[in-house]
């Protein structure tokens, strides 16, 4: 059951990236980015995957050697629950570049290959649309 539900997530997020990728103007795609369903829907599967391995209690966040305890002790289950957290996340901030890139009047095809990265990348794909985004700016011709 986990490798499935897995599986649904993993694949059925690609479905979203496409239309922030390729229909970003589509009246769909708007309502996607304009509210939080697909991160909440994602966030159901979280939660079955964080309780069903058995949760954070002996989670230790104030340390790095907290942290890599929680891999090293990681099961299918803990690890699908990351994967989905990273997932829900990126997808949240990649429409959120997108919606202001759109407010800025930055053209769609300057944000792509930083939207793909954010995708891949979380927050190198960030960082990219801040240069990619500050480049189009100063070096568009003014009016």
């Amino acid at each position: 059951m986990t490798t499935t539900l897995f599986t649904i997530c993993n694949t059925g997020i690609l479905f979203f990236w496409v239309l922030l990728l390729f229909f970003p103007k589509k009246k769909f795609t708007q309502a996607v980015m304009a509210y939080p369903w697909v991160p909440a829907v994602l966030a159901l599967f979280y939660g079955y995957f964080l309780f069903s391995s058995g949760g954070l209690e002996e989670a230790d966040f104030t340390s790095l050697e907290g942290v890599i305890q929680l891999f090293k002790n990681a099961t299918p289950a803990s690890v699908a629950a990351g994967w989905i957290h990273y997932l829900a996340f990126d997808f949240w901030v990649g429409c959120t570049l997108l919606l202001w890139s759109q407010k800025q009047g930055i053209p769609h095809l300057v944000v792509v290959f930083p939207l793909i990265c954010t995708f891949m990348l979380g927050p190198l794909g960030v960082l990219l649309f801040v240069i990619f985004t500050r480049a189009y700016r100063a070096l568009k011709p003014k009016a």
